[in-house]
């Protein structure tokens, strides 16, 4: 839950003023607001990437929160590929208006088919998009993640194994030429290296961020050096 994209647009921007050199990569995560129907979430979607647009480096297109209702129905082909259609329509625009091309990239779930997850891979790159985010968290509750009751996607350890199977997958299916950011359960440089092994390009951490701090990429950065 937050306040919304024009809140974000808000806070980036004082961000900057605040920094004006600060160094570093600006993804944006973009997604449909819970009450929005799954038959009107692209016009959420192009609402929101054209407010972040000028802003982010390159922005993240979440189709696979398990927190929102429904929206991992976007990750069936037809709604997909509209909704892949009409973003690279606004990126289009902005070129013809002497703009520069947003990198758009395509964050899914883990809890994919092997069916479904190479269908997506297919609909990316016939789409000309610039990458693949992998993963979001996972709705999984099998095995080792029975004993968690509570609703909602479980980060960190219960995801990292899958994360990097989907990484590696995706890495297979393109012929290690689609771009892919791995992200699930990264906590030490060997996990680091575990999901740049499997075929990531680069990495994202979000749950060990939160429970080490910032000095965990000094340390990560050092254990991948030993």
């Amino acid at each position: 839950n937050n306040a919304g994209v024009d809140a974000l647009v808000r806070r980036v921007l004082a961000f900057r003023k605040r920094h004006p050199s600060s160094p570093g990569i600006v993804g944006i995560n973009i997604g449909k607001q819970k009450e929005t129907p799954i038959s009107e979430a692209t016009r959420d979607y192009v609402h929101c990437f054209d407010a972040v647009a000028d802003l982010a480096d390159y922005v993240a297109v979440n189709i696979s929160s398990p927190n929102t209702q429904n929206l991992r129905q976007l990750q069936d082909r037809e709604p997909l590929e509209a909704l892949l259609k009409s973003l690279n329509e606004r990126n289009n625009q902005r070129e013809k208006a002497g703009k520069r091309r947003v990198p758009t990239l395509l964050k899914i779930a883990p809890d994919l088919s092997a069916a479904q997850l190479e269908s997506m891979v297919q609909l990316v790159v016939e789409s000309n998009w610039h990458g693949m985010i992998a993963t979001n968290t996972t709705i999984d509750r099998t095995g080792d993640n029975a004993g968690y009751e509570f609703p909602g996607g479980l980060s960190g350890a219960p995801v990292r194994e899958r994360s990097t199977e989907v990484i590696r997958k995706i890495h297979q299916l393109t012929n290690g030429k689609l771009p892919i950011i791995g992200v699930g359960g990264i906590e030490t440089g060997a996990h680091a290296q575990e999901k740049l092994d499997a075929g990531a390009s680069l990495i994202q951490v979000y749950s060990g961020f939160i429970y080490q701090g910032p000095c965990m990429i000094k340390r990560m950065l050092a254990q991948m050096r030993s």
